[in-house]
C-alpha cells in the first residue's frame, strides 16, 4: 500500500494512492473526448479499454521528494477530436480538482494516448 501524507496543524492525513487514482480517473472520465482508461500489456503490446470499476490500473501515482504528486494517465480518446485540446482540458481539470480534493500539489501530469475509438 503506497500512500501520500499531508501534514496539518491538527495532525497527519494519509491518503492511499488508490483513492487518488480513483478520484483522478473519475475526473478524467468527465472530460470531453476521453473514452476511457487504457490497460497496457507491455509483454504483448496490447491495449485494452478498462471498465469503470478497474480504471485505476490506467493511472500511475507517484509522490516526489518535495511531497508533490506526479500522475501518469493512459487514455483512449474519441475519434475526430483534437488530442492536444483534450489533453490540455484533462490536465487543467485533473490538476484543479485533485489538488482541491487531496490538498497535495501536483508537480506533473503525463498523458499517454494509447488508442482512438469511434463513439456512437
Amino acid at each position: 500500500m503506497k500512500a501520500s501524507l499531508v501534514n496539518t496543524h491538527i495532525g497527519n492525513i494519509t491518503i492511499d494512492d488508490d483513492v487518488i487514482a480513483q478520484y483522478a480517473g473519475a475526473v478524467a472520465m468527465e472530460c470531453f473526448g476521453i473514452v476511457g482508461m487504457a490497460n497496457v500489456n507491455v509483454k504483448d503490446g496490447l491495449v485494452s479499454l478498462l471498465k469503470l470499476d478497474s480504471m485505476t490500473r490506467g493511472i500511475n501515482i507517484a509522490l516526489d521528494e518535495n511531497k508533490r504528486l506526479k500522475l501518469d494517465f493512459h487514455v483512449i480518446v474519441a475519434y475526430g477530436v483534437s488530442i492536444s485540446a483534450v489533453s490540455k482540458n484533462l490536465i487543467d481539470t485533473v490538476k484543479y480538482k485533485v489538488e482541491e480534493f487531496t490538498g497535495i500539489e501536483i508537480e506533473k501530469i503525463n498523458i499517454f494516448v494509447e488508442g482512438v475509438r469511434v463513439i456512437d
